[in-house]
């Protein structure tokens, strides 16, 4: 019989790898904001601090799936605050082995959080690419009231029951050239949600000439999070924030307040 040990393991920016943490759910990394940090980038405990923070989701794409856990720093949320972006909430980016996202498997690892930190419950987000982006979908449709707001880049959908997803803000991304996903696949999502009769909460970017691996950018730029944090699940009527959009000239600029150029580690 092989026993499952749960293990930590620190990294820079605050990260802490999970393995084993929560029983039937996802490995993970965790991130607490600099506030509840030490010097030496560990975890501090709770008690240190009464102020309650966001929680943001990410959910990678099928090329970092498996069961070494660094594969999940090659892009996304942990990668781009190594690179200097200042994201002020709890961050969990959950591995998933293989095979499609499971959303109780990632609400496990939400409830965690939120037994352990101050986490502030009408502020959880989720986002994601390829395979992420119809885990965020699938997340947001299964949990519509725990999900503040959430962002789905280059995804679908795959559970049966789409009809959660009017209930939230929802911002969807596809390019018109990708050919790892096709945009049909969340044209099938939004056509889902425009058959419940409300898509008042939904974004729908679809770019022109835009490939599979070009939206990754999304996850670098300042204002994704200013998006995303303008929500809550007390917002009256929970309306979408319309103040901004997102360009092809936005995603070739997406790090220049970052005074770097790169490109994200991001294949499929």
């Amino acid at each position: 019989m092989i026993l499952m040990v749960a293990t930590t393991m620190a990294y820079g920016q605050g990260f802490t790898a999970h393995v084993g943490t929560v029983p039937g759910a996802y490995n993970f990394w965790f991130h607490a904001p600099a506030p509840l940090t030490t010097d030496e980038g560990e975890v501090a405990a709770t008690d240190i601090s009464n102020s309650h923070y966001p929680l943001l989701i990410f959910l990678h794409g099928r090329s970092l799936c498996g069961n070494n856990l660094a594969k999940v720093k090659r892009y996304g949320a942990i990668d781009a605050v190594a690179r200097g972006r200042s994201i002020d909430c709890f961050i969990m980016a959950p591995q998933n082995p293989g095979g499609s996202w499971n959303p109780h498997k990632i609400m496990k690892i939400v409830d965690w959080a939120i037994k352990n930190y101050n986490v502030d419950t009408t502020r959880i987000y989720v986002y994601g690419m390829s395979l992420g982006g119809y885990g965020t979908i699938d997340l947001a449709a299964t949990y519509p009231d725990r999900i503040a707001a959430a962002m789905a880049l280059c995804g679908g959908g795959s559970v049966k029951d789409l009809s959660g997803l009017s209930k939230l803000p929802l911002w969807i991304v596809h390019g018109t050239a990708d050919r790892a996903v096709p945009v049909s696949a969340s044209d099938r999502v939004v056509e889902a949600i425009k058959a419940t009769g409300d898509d008042s909460r939904l974004i729908y970017t679809r770019m022109p000439g835009i490939d599979h691996g070009r939206p990754a950018r999304i996850f670098y730029m300042g204002q994704t999070y200013d998006w995303l944090f303008s929500h809550s699940l007390l917002d009256p009527g929970r309306e979408v924030n319309r103040d901004f959009v997102i360009t092809a000239e936005m995603l070739q600029n997406a790090y220049q307040d970052l005074g770097r150029n790169f490109e994200p580690d991001y294949d499929e």
